[in-house]
């Protein structure tokens, strides 16, 4: 059975850095769009970032908030997908999710399964 577990999170002051891993066991993860997803207090969840394999080349997307502070990348060798967070701003407080679809969708109805999530919090 397929499970996803992130790790990584935590607080940090603004200007930070964080990198976020989501490691898989059960199934491969290069066989999937790999996604991370964020849900701040009170808000619905929304799509961070998305990566995939598209023609044999890696395609990656990313929300225009976090665009240029954000990087996501994938190692298949370890089965984990990364989210190396820099700059990070109070804005960025939530709780991040990985997720795995058949391709990058920005809506959560894309993505059949789904990790626990890891906090993190950004704050003087």
């Amino acid at each position: 059975q397929l499970q996803l577990v992130e790790s990584g999170g935590g607080l940090v002051q603004p200007g930070g850095s964080l990198r976020l891993s989501c490691a898989a066991s059960g199934s491969t993860l290069e066989r999937y769009a790999i996604a991370w997803f964020r849900q701040g207090p009170g808000k619905e969840r929304e799509g961070v970032s998305c990566i995939e394999d598209v023609a044999g080349n890696t395609a990656t997307y990313y929300e225009d908030s976090v665009k240029g502070r954000f990087t996501i990348s994938r190692d298949n060798a370890k089965n984990t997908a990364y989210l190396q967070m820099n700059s990070l701003k109070p804005e960025d407080t939530a709780v991040y999710y990985c997720a795995l679809g058949r391709r990058c969708s920005g809506s959560v109805a894309g993505y059949s399964d789904w990790g626990q999530g890891t906090q993190v919090t950004v704050s003087s």
